[in-house]
């Protein structure tokens, strides 16, 4: 079994490139966000650590977490960030790495996607057979992000303020995508996927 990180910066289309791999892969896709929202549900250890750490007004009336109120304050203040990565990490990557486990028990799964804007600082790169970075034209990842969070442009600008600069996702990845919207990537992808399934395990 082969485990590939697809990682970038918010707007960048990792999803888009996880499907597209996907359609040569048949991959099991780990989507760290898609797993953060499922495992901080009410009662949680996990939401349970977020509102120690920012208090009562990250949460609901009915004791869910607020996303909009966590996503306030995470957004303004670098340090609170980082304490949110912090919480984040030991939960999602604990959750991500027992699902590889299960995985590893069926015969018939052969490659893995961790899809995760975060992998590097998380750490999942280390258990990756390979990683993918994603990158895009600054104006299109936030044309991408105000479409998709319904969210002001100068929102997004601040959103992509806090996170890395492409040149850091180039250096640590084995393959670079550039999905800007003129670019053809199919030719990319098909490359790149005939590299991977010529890894040996």
């Amino acid at each position: 079994m082969k485990i590939i990180g697809i990682t970038g910066n918010s707007g960048s289309g990792k999803s888009t490139i996880c499907a597209k791999l996907n359609e040569y892969l048949h991959a099991n896709i780990l989507d760290a966000d898609k797993i953060a929202k499922k495992i901080c549900f009410k009662n949680s250890q996990y939401l349970r650590e977020i509102v120690q750490e920012f208090g009562q007004v990250v949460l609901l009336e009915n004791g869910e977490l607020n996303r909009k109120a966590l996503s306030d304050i995470i957004y303004n203040n670098f340090s609170a960030k980082k304490k949110l990565d912090k919480i984040t990490f030991k939960h999602v990557c604990g959750k991500i790495v027992e699902e590889i486990k299960e995985n590893s028990l069926k015969e018939n799964i052969e490659y893995i996607i961790i899809d995760a804007p975060l992998l590097f600082e998380a750490e999942l790169d280390k258990i990756c057979n390979l990683v993918i970075s994603v990158i895009a034209k600054k104006d299109q990842k936030i044309a991408r992000i105000c479409k998709r969070d319904n969210i002001s442009k100068e929102i997004a600008e601040k959103r992509l303020e806090i996170q890395q600069e492409d040149s850091y996702y180039i250096s640590k990845s084995d393959f670079v995508i550039e999905n800007n919207d003129e670019n053809n990537i199919d030719e990319k992808i098909e490359e790149i996927c005939n590299k991977i399934t010529n890894i040996k395990n």
